[in-house]
């Protein structure tokens, strides 16, 4: 199933709902429950939903496919991120292209002829561990929000990544056992200001205000559940003002999301509702690519099997852009 959150015109309060007929339509979960006499809190958010386990989402499948109720056009919802205060973010590095290709380009723009020291210690940890960090939770939007880039900025860039969201908490979770503890996956735009990001990068902490700002953390338009999708090979493209930009596959993953569970749940709790950013996959940045955004973009993150992220980006001052 293809699950959103999203918000009608007559009612503030966000609902989930399931994407429909080939992605031009929204059920109302709640409607569909109720009709099928069941408790409508059952699917009260989409964090509910999660923490409901398998035997929720039987249920829902069940009222789903015996709801004959109206269903609304999607293009009469405003959908949010599915998940809109995530439990947790942690923004992980699994394309060992994306981090060839982002250390060739940050050596062309600074006029390097050899990788700086930072770079060549993080492709020695690349090869031995994962990579992550923590990500800002609370500054996650949904699709087809306009994002306002932060004023000690002027480097704008897009990062297509795909977000894992866990279904079942666990810890010490063997890679054998980890696809169990998936709920589906989404796409995840992590937007970084990289004038800030590589002044911040240097002193050996990893980013700060260059991943945290308003709005940096983009993910949708929906979740896919794993059961109807998984990255094994997927086409990932990235498309500015209707311009392809770039294109990759999720096969290219270095790292896969079986990895980063068994690592990151080492000795540590992993909660159903937490999100695993797969990292940027290659090419899929407008640093490689050498054609960062412009105030007024329009960036299209598609990635095949879940669907189009799509938002606007305006500079902090928009009459030095004009």
């Amino acid at each position: 199933m293809k699950l959103a959150t999203y918000l009608t015109e007559d009612d503030p309060k966000a609902r989930v709902g399931v994407v429909i007929q080939n992605d031009s339509a929204v059920l109302d979960l709640a409607g569909a429950l109720s009709a099928h006499g069941l408790d409508a809190s059952l699917a009260a958010s989409m964090q509910d939903l999660i923490e409901g386990g398998a035997e929720r989402l039987a249920l829902i499948r069940s009222a789903v496919e015996a709801y004959k109720g109206e269903v609304l056009p999607i293009g009469e919802v405003r959908l949010l991120s599915p998940l809109p205060r995530p439990v947790q973010i942690r923004d992980c590095m699994c394309f060992e292209e994306h981090l060839v290709g982002s250390s060739q380009a940050a050596m062309r723009l600074q006029g390097l002829s050899e990788p700086s020291e930072r770079s060549r210690k993080m492709y020695d940890v690349f090869k031995l561990r994962p990579i992550y960090y923590k990500a800002n939770r609370f500054a996650v939007v949904g699709h087809d929000t306009d994002v306002h880039w932060p004023a000690y900025s002027k480097l704008m860039d897009y990062e297509l990544e795909m977000g894992c969201i866990l279904g079942k908490t666990g810890r010490d979770i063997r890679r054998e056992d980890a696809r169990a503890h998936i709920f589906g996956f989404t796409i995840f735009n992590d937007f970084s200001a990289r004038d800030t990001q590589g002044m911040e990068m240097e002193s050996g902490l990893g980013p700060s205000k260059s991943k945290d700002f308003d709005s940096a953390n983009v993910l949708g338009p929906w979740i896919v559940t794993i059961d109807e999708f998984y990255p094994d090979d997927a086409s990932m493209t990235v498309r500015v003002n209707g311009e392809v930009r770039s294109t990759g596959r999720s096969s290219t993953m270095t790292v896969k999301f079986e990895d980063l569970i068994a690592f990151i749940s080492t000795s540590e709790t992993l909660h159903a509702g937490e999100i695993l950013g797969s990292g940027t996959v290659g090419g899929g940045c407008g640093l490689e690519a050498g054609k960062l955004l412009e105030n007024g973009d329009v960036i299209e993150l598609e990635v095949e099997g879940i669907g189009v992220l799509r938002n606007r980006v305006f500079a902090a001052n928009r009459e030095d852009q004009e």
